[in-house]
């Protein structure tokens, strides 16, 4: 296995009248979580579409000097965050 099998797609700019994500402190809803696809680690801000007991999420880690910030999409069926997942890497969600 190399490198590149762990390498996540890096999302496009965001377009004009994306739809904006209510990102929320995670509230620790399950103590573990699965993730099913993530973005590149080169940018100071990374994604994960995460599941956990049957439900789905985004999860947002931004790396700054004074540390990192992790915040949470809503939480919703899988089908709907697979969906808010793909608007996020076309650039129609942030």
């Amino acid at each position: 296995m190399s490198i590149e099998d762990f390498h996540g797609p890096h999302p496009k700019p965001p377009k004009e009248g994306l739809a904006r994500i209510d990102w929320s402190e995670p509230v620790g809803r399950s103590v573990s979580s699965r993730v099913r696809a993530h973005t590149c680690g080169c940018a100071p801000t990374t994604y994960e579409l995460c599941m956990a007991g049957g439900l789905s999420h985004i999860r947002r880690t931004e790396r700054t000097s004074a540390g990192d910030r992790v915040q949470e999409s809503p939480w919703q069926r899988t089908c709907e965050a697979q969906r808010l997942w793909n608007d996020l890497l076309a650039g129609n969600a942030r």
